[in-house]
């Protein structure tokens, strides 16, 4: 079951440092991490005018959370955790996340196709 590393990083004082440093330094080691199948990154726009809470979005996808804990065990993934102090000053948060697991569209979705196909036995009886 695929599931994601997901860094959300906090805004950080120098923006071109911090972008410097994650292309030049971080990006390549944690392209090393095994078994990754990719690395989307997202950079966010705050709502109403305001500065958004993150700077920048890192998602990385494995196809099992075995993978993914391999990945953060191995070189790559130790040493990658020890270079967020030299550009992550303002703060990162870290998840995962079970791509396979229900979020509340799906069971919505089932629950109106149970209704509707409820509906439609109720008719056809």
């Amino acid at each position: 079951m695929p599931v994601r590393l997901i860094a959300l990083y906090s805004q950080p004082d120098d923006t071109d440092a911090f972008d410097e440093h994650y292309r030049d330094v971080h990006a390549p080691i944690v392209r090393r991490y095994p078994k990754i199948r990719g690395i989307r990154l997202t950079k966010t726009d705050g709502v109403g005018g305001r500065l958004p809470s993150y700077y920048l979005l890192a998602e990385m996808t494995f196809d099992s959370r075995a993978d993914l804990d391999e990945a953060l065990a191995s070189d790559a993934g130790q040493q990658s955790a020890r270079d967020l102090r030299n550009f992550a000053t303002a703060g990162v948060t870290l998840l995962v996340a079970d791509d396979d697991a229900a979020t509340d569209a799906d069971t919505d979705s089932d629950a109106d196709s149970d209704t509707d196909s409820d509906a439609d036995a109720a008719t056809d009886a």
